[in-house]
């Protein structure tokens, strides 16, 4: 009778541990607006400072972030996150940089 009284935690992907994250947690919602918001600035041209700025910090507050997650729901924001931020900082990078160059 005593795996009745274990909680099920192979659910679904979305599985948590039951604990609050609160450092994790604003880490993840800082990644993906950082993320969103160099991804849909990288597909114009003249918000390459914009994009390449928001894409660089969203791939480093995404890396600690990785660094100290704890649950797959962490992990998997933050890695949708990563993925923007880097896109949205090549595009940038592409366009004209960090600093503004041609």
């Amino acid at each position: 009778m005593a795996q009745a009284m274990r909680p099920n935690t192979v659910g679904g992907l979305f599985a948590t541990d039951g604990k609050s994250h609160p450092i994790q947690d604003t880490l993840l919602v800082v990644t993906l607006v950082l993320g969103i918001t160099s991804f849909i600035t990288a597909q114009f041209h003249f918000l390459h400072l914009l994009s390449s700025w928001t894409g660089l910090v969203g791939i480093l507050t995404g890396a600690y972030g990785q660094w100290v997650s704890e649950t797959t729901r962490e992990r998997f924001g933050l890695i949708v996150g990563l993925g923007a931020s880097g896109v949205g900082f090549f595009l940038g990078m592409a366009h004209g940089g960090l600093f503004g160059g041609f």
